[in-house]
């Protein structure tokens, strides 16, 4: 029979399980009263599962799973005697069999698992009620996006044949892959804090969120906007920044996703951009405040889930085609053939020359060459929004985007070319 631990080893690991189960019992004490377990009745079962597990290891060898049966049993017949047509859910249930698990945790010396299981289970069962509205809030269109993402990540992903092809030996269907897949799960996540988060929360945090999603998007639908309702321009006009700030730092963290490198390079040029885009949403903040207008002045603005599987595949096809066309400037233009190519690319589309540029740079092309590359596709997208939002928005808005874009445009240019 192996030796018991030291006493005060002992009352750590029984400390730890009994502080856990008092965090979920605390939980349930307090949503449901008169479920079968509560304040006292969960720290018992942490309790004893890392009895149990004491047991089990240094006194009879299967101890573990007998209490675990007993404390099974006790939770079914717990479930029979109160359970309901009206109330059929056995979530106490269920997280009194954890708690015993955890219990066991803290005894196999695993405290730091049991602890943060033990916080995510406290953090579902607080949060019912916004789960509950949440899921009412998800339509089939939501739905599925989920299934068609699973879709291209978990079954074509895994088939594409993971070589180069092609005249310049540079398209690899499964790196082209990747990057649908990155750019799928990119907006997806931008969609998802917009959906749990509510379109009605002011323009300006919509501006936020959107520049996770489609800052060009974005900029479409607010200058529309402005155009029907002038007196709400510098309000719009925020949003616009604010998306395009936010397409700049999700740049930077995309091209670090891949190759770090390139973003030790990038990030002076592009923080350059964003500061100035920065100082641009903080006057035009200070604007909004001075100007006397009517309090709690929120738009309903409406967000189109953005992954379609159709969109995925133009994107793959829009990727392997300004992979192919960078990689062909290169070879027969050098460094100039690269920046003509990123301002072309960026004008439509600035993800597919980021993920481009960035994956070149492992090897084909000079880190520095691709930062100032990618810093002319983003300047180039920045050019295509003001253009954007001078065609479709109200004149208005000019006098608050011309100015600060093209600030925004010069600093990236200047920093990325000139100072770096």
């Amino acid at each position: 029979m192996p030796e018991l631990p030291e006493l005060s080893i002992l009352f750590q690991r029984f400390g730890i399980a009994l502080g856990l189960g008092l965090m979920i019992g605390v939980e349930r004490e307090r949503e449901a009263r008169d479920a079968f377990a509560g304040i006292r009745t969960f720290p018992l079962i942490a309790v004893m599962g890392c009895a149990a597990g004491l047991l089990n290891d240094h006194f009879f060898y299967g101890s573990f799973a007998i209490a675990l049966v007993i404390v099974t049993a006790f939770v079914l017949a717990s479930y029979v005697l109160t359970g309901s047509a009206d109330a059929p859910g056995i979530t106490t249930e269920m997280a009194s069999l954890l708690v015993f698990l955890y219990g066991a945790l803290s005894w196999w010396q695993v405290p730091e698992l049991a602890a943060a299981l033990a916080v995510l289970t406290v953090l579902l069962l607080a949060s019912k009620q916004w789960l509950e509205n949440l899921s009412l809030r998800i339509g089939a269109e939501d739905i599925t996006a989920a299934l068609q993402f699973g879709v291209i990540t978990l079954i074509v992903l895994p088939i594409l044949p993971d070589q180069t092809f092609g005249p310049l030996d540079v398209l690899n269907p499964r790196e082209i892959w990747q990057m649908v897949v990155l750019i799928a799960g990119i907006n997806l996540v931008g969609y998802a804090l917009i959906k749990i988060l509510g379109s009605q929360q002011g323009i300006g945090l919509a501006g936020l969120l959107g520049g996770l999603a489609s800052s060009t998007a974005a900029t479409l639908s607010f200058s529309r906007h402005s155009r029907e309702e002038p007196h709400l321009a510098p309000d719009l006009s925020l949003a616009i920044v604010l998306a395009s700030t936010v397409m700049f730092a999700r740049v930077l963290v995309a091209v670090f996703a891949i190759n770090p490198a390139v973003g030790r390079v990038l990030w002076v040029p592009i923080a350059g951009a964003g500061g100035v885009g920065i100082l641009g949403c903080a006057l035009l903040w200070f604007t909004r405040r001075m100007r006397s207008k009517q309090e709690g002045d929120k738009e309903h603005l409406e967000t189109k889930n953005p992954f379609e599987l159709r969109a995925a595949i133009q994107f793959g096809l829009l990727f392997g085609l300004v992979l192919f066309v960078a990689k062909a400037a290169q070879e027969f233009l050098g460094a100039p053939g690269v920046y003509l190519s990123s301002v072309i690319a960026g004008g439509a589309d600035v993800d597919a020359i980021v993920f481009s540029l960035s994956n070149l740079a492992k090897g084909s092309i000079p880190e520095r060459v691709a930062a100032q590359a990618i810093t002319l596709a983003a300047m180039a997208n920045t050019v295509v929004k003001v253009l954007i939002a001078i065609a479709t928005g109200a004149p208005a808005m000019r006098r608050y985007l011309l100015p600060i874009f093209g600030a925004m445009t010069a600093a990236g240019l200047a920093v990325a070319f000139l100072v770096a």
